[in-house]
C-alpha cells in the first residue's frame, strides 16, 4: 500500500451531472483537443473532414480553439464535442489494438470495406459524416473487431486450428 499522500489529480472524474459541468468541460476541453487536433494530422483529414468530425463549429470558431490550445490556454468545448473527440480517441485506440502500425489503422480507415455497415465504402466515410452516430458506428464496429466479431483473422491467427481433445495434457 502507497503512503504518498492524497493529491488533487487522485480524484475520480465527477459522475451524474457534474461531469457536464462548466469546469469539467473546461478541464477536459484543451487535453481533448490538442489529442484530436494529433490524431486528425495522423489520419490526414483535411479542414473540411476535420470539421466534419467535430459536428461542423464555423472554421474561425474552429482555428481559435486550435490556436488557444496549442497555446496551452483554456477553452471550454460542448458536451457534443466533447463527446466527439472521445469517440475519435476510442477509434484511434482500437487501430492501435487490431493493428500493428499507425499506417496500417490509418490505411483500415481509408480503404473500401465491404462490411454492411460501410457498404464498401472506407470506414472513414462513417466517421467525416458529420454525424454522432457515423463515429460510433465506426467506434463500435472497432470494439466488435477487438473482441473478435467482424474481421478477418490476422497474420498470427491465420494459421489457428482449434485445438482437440489430443491437445489437452492432464497432470
Amino acid at each position: 500500500m502507497s503512503t504518498r499522500p492524497a493529491t488533487e489529480t487522485d480524484t475520480p472524474p465527477p459522475l451524474g451531472p457534474e461531469r457536464f459541468s462548466a469546469a469539467n468541460r473546461r478541464r477536459l476541453s484543451g487535453p481533448g483537443l490538442r489529442a484530436f487536433l494529433a490524431i486528425a494530422d495522423l489520419w490526414g483529414l483535411s479542414e473540411d473532414e476535420r470539421l466534419l468530425t467535430l459536428g461542423m463549429p464555423s472554421r474561425s470558431t474552429y482555428h481559435g480553439w486550435a490556436k488557444a490550445v496549442r497555446e496551452h490556454r483554456d477553452i471550454t468545448l460542448d458536451v457534443d464535442m466533447l463527446t466527439r473527440i472521445s469517440i475519435v480517441l476510442g477509434i484511434h485506440k482500437s487501430l492501435g489494438i487490431l493493428h500493428a502500425t499507425e499506417r496500417d489503422g490509418v490505411e483500415w480507415l481509408r480503404t473500401p470495406h465491404a462490411a454492411p455497415l460501410f457498404g464498401g465504402r472506407p470506414p472513414m466515410a462513417l466517421v467525416t459524416s458529420g454525424t454522432q452516430d457515423g463515429l460510433m458506428s465506426v467506434r463500435r464496429f472497432l470494439d466488435a473487431a477487438r473482441g473478435g466479431l467482424f474481421m478477418p483473422p490476422n497474420e498470427i491467427d491465420r494459421a489457428f486450428r482449434p485445438y482437440t481433445d489430443a491437445d489437452v495434457v492432464f497432470t
